[in-house]
């Protein structure tokens, strides 16, 4: 196979991720993982700085999907909505083949702690991400970040039940939902007459 045959790196995930599943995470080697596809180790390092990068390999994509949503909202919209619309963008990426994988990659991440801090750190760069894409577009400081930050706990509480086992939903409908529960909770703490400080 050439040094930078295309599907490699896709290849080495699949493989990593079903090591990680049968054997364990810590267990797995980066050599396990490169020799389960036919390849070197020193091709794998090519691809991945370790294996714990395999599980957040296209992170880049999450984010530019995030960024372009707030870039493509319509002029003259809320902080929420332009988040909305992020939204709405950021599922692109999550179609309905990718939901098993989904589900396998965050079964692996849930028996590991190391894992789940990493994942934390992920969600906590995209809502910064968000926040700096909205200040971008003139939104204030206190705005964009508490948009962003309940963006990203729309987008994290419906990944989380796309990809239970049970659901047959988009994420896109799923996380619509999500974020349609958190502006009526909103609407509905707001007390008439109360003036704003």
């Amino acid at each position: 196979m050439g040094r930078w045959a295309p599907g490699t790196a896709e290849r080495l995930q699949r493989a990593a991720l079903e090591l990680f599943a049968t054997r364990g995470f810590e267990q797995t080697t980066a050599t396990e993982i490169a020799e389960s596809v036919g390849l070197t180790e020193r091709t794998f390092f090519r691809h991945f700085s370790d294996k714990r990068e395999v599980l957040f390999h296209g992170q880049n994509l999450l984010v530019q999907a995030f960024v372009d949503g707030v870039a493509t909202a319509p002029p003259g919209g809320s902080a929420i909505e332009v988040v909305g619309v992020a939204l709405q963008s950021a599922t692109s990426t999550f179609p309905e083949e990718r939901r098993q994988y989904s589900r396998l990659r965050q079964s692996v991440i849930d028996q590991n702690p190391a894992l789940q801090e990493r994942e934390r750190h992920k969600l906590a760069s995209l809502a910064s991400a968000v926040a700096d894409a909205l200040r971008a577009r003139g939104v204030d400081d206190l705005a964009a970040t508490l948009a962003a930050e309940s963006g990203i706990t729309v987008f994290g509480i419906a990944f989380g039940l796309w990809i239970r086992a049970s659901e047959r939903r988009s994420l896109a409908d799923i996380t619509a939902a999500v974020l349609r529960e958190l502006l009526d909770m909103a609407a509905a703490a707001a007390v008439p007459g109360a003036e704003r400080p």
